[in-house]
């Protein structure tokens, strides 16, 4: 790893907190035959990773009961160093780690680590060096990566179009909504009749005043329309290059109708963001939140977390607009001594179609094979029994193939998290529109110093 990556990746630690060389070992294990090193580290912020490894990997042996330790039969360990995601703990930890990687002993040095959508060009910034290209490892990204969506494939790439990571998951979004309050609003719970009430913006505008009349809130909050709009941008926050952070006019046209829908009583006044308790409160049995948009991790980590009633309630269909929301990427990490080892795994893990339909069976991921999501969608096997029976792939999978996503930047987490922030008061009242600007831009040019301007929209 380059000596200057340091000081990138010291402000970009920084930052972290604020918005929330190397040659190969010459040891060998008992029985791995390579000169690979004795411990894989993966560095990753949940089990998500591990329990999928551990699901489709032929060469996994047994894993220790504490989940830190898969054993392969070569006799290598994987060592799990997992730290939370929250206020940026996973990477200033990671940063910390991948400024020590060239001098680190062989069983230390980080050999994976995972990034999510949001600060993914963060790692592979082609200067940071922190994510080797798929290339140096020998996988062939237009060949061994041929079905995947194409949309995956350029967010793990640099500015050069360089590959420096893959994924198992795409992440189109669906509206999610509930059947018992669509057939007391509409005398229907058909996905397809419901799909047509929700099929755009200005029509869903249309039912969200019917759902009031019945009591009820569209969505609960909202953060919870940000990422169509804000996950659709037509360029990117920052270009490569500039200093000067623009603000899409996608962007003002959440905050224009967020704040005409919380007025309007659409939205729940008393959900402010997500992920927190009144937001997870509003997925129970006793809301009248009729629909969340979601992509699948959303239904089956969140959304199926917090219900407490019974299965079959909840059905899916189109959203108002494609976008996409989330994605963990896989990165090969630059002074690796384990290059075989994670090849291997990456191709297993992120490529391999047969693997990749086991895990969408078995914890309902959209996979990240065009072929295999097709074949999932005409397989009534793959139906959801906490969908009542639904098969959700073939609602994901139209998704999936229209979603359109801006170059990535290095800024993103920070504009996506402050903005909403920012905006909030504005949206509750307490400040006025021109102020919630002023706030944002103070915000962003805090967290990230180098930033010399904020663009708005005309």
């Amino acid at each position: 790893m380059k000596k200057q990556v340091v000081s990138v990746l010291l402000i970009a630690a920084m930052t972290a907190s604020l918005v929330a060389g190397c040659a190969k070992s010459s040891e060998s294990s008992p029985g791995n035959e390579n000169t690979e090193g004795n411990v894989i580290n993966i560095y990753s912020w949940n089990s998500e990773f591990r329990e999928r490894v551990e699901a489709i990997y032929p060469e996994v042996k047994e894993a220790s009961k504490d989940g830190t330790v898969t054993m392969l039969n070569d006799g290598t360990e994987i060592h799990w160093i997992i730290n939370p995601n929250q206020d940026g703990v996973y990477q200033q930890k990671l940063d910390e780690a991948l400024m020590k990687q060239a001098d680190a002993s062989a069983d230390d040095k980080v050999d994976i680590f995972l990034s999510e959508t949001d600060y993914v060009n963060k790692y592979t910034d082609a200067d940071a060096d922190a994510a080797m290209p798929l290339t140096d490892l020998g996988i062939d990204p237009e060949t061994d990566l041929a079905d995947q969506y194409e949309f995956t494939k350029v967010t793990a790439s640099d500015v050069n179009g360089v590959q420096r990571g893959s994924t198992w998951q795409c992440c189109p979004g669906l509206l999610v909504y509930r059947r018992d309050i669509a057939m007391d609003a509409f005398g229907t719970d058909d996905p397809e009749e419901i799909g047509q009430k929700v099929k755009d913006w200005d029509t869903i505008k249309t039912t969200a005043a019917e759902l009031k009349a019945k009591g009820y809130y569209t969505f609960s909050s909202y953060a919870d329309t940000f990422r169509p709009y804000g996950n659709s941008i037509e360029a990117s926050w920052v270009s490569p290059g500039e200093t000067t952070i623009k603000v899409d006019q996608k962007i003002m046209n959440w905050i224009k109708d967020s704040k005409e829908w919380l007025d309007a009583g659409y939205l729940d006044k008393n959900v402010k963001g997500q992920f927190n308790p009144d937001w997870n409160q509003a997925m129970g049995s006793s809301s009248k939140v009729f629909a969340f948009l979601f992509p699948a991790w959303g239904i089956d980590f969140t959304l199926k977390k917090n219900w407490d009633g019974e299965n079959g309630v909840w059905g899916v269909t189109n959203p108002p607009q494609e976008y996409n929301w989330g994605g963990s990427y896989i990165h090969a990490c630059t002074g690796t001594d384990n290059p075989e080892h994670v090849k291997d795994i990456i191709l297993a893990v992120t490529a391999n179609k047969e693997n990749l339909l086991k895990i969408s069976k078995e914890y309902t991921d959209f996979t990240n094979t065009k072929s295999g999501m097709q074949a999932a969608a005409g397989d009534n096997s793959y139906a959801s029994e906490f969908l009542g029976g639904q098969n959700a792939f073939q609602y994901f999978v139209p998704v999936a193939e229209n979603i359109k996503i801006a170059p990535l930047s290095a800024y993103d987490q920070g504009c996506v998290e402050l903005i909403q922030s920012s905006f909030s008061d504005y949206f509750q009242g307490t400040v006025d529109f021109d102020k919630a600007k002023e706030n944002f831009e103070t915000a962003i040019i805090e967290c990230y110093p180098d930033i010399t301007a904020v663009q708005w929209p005309e």
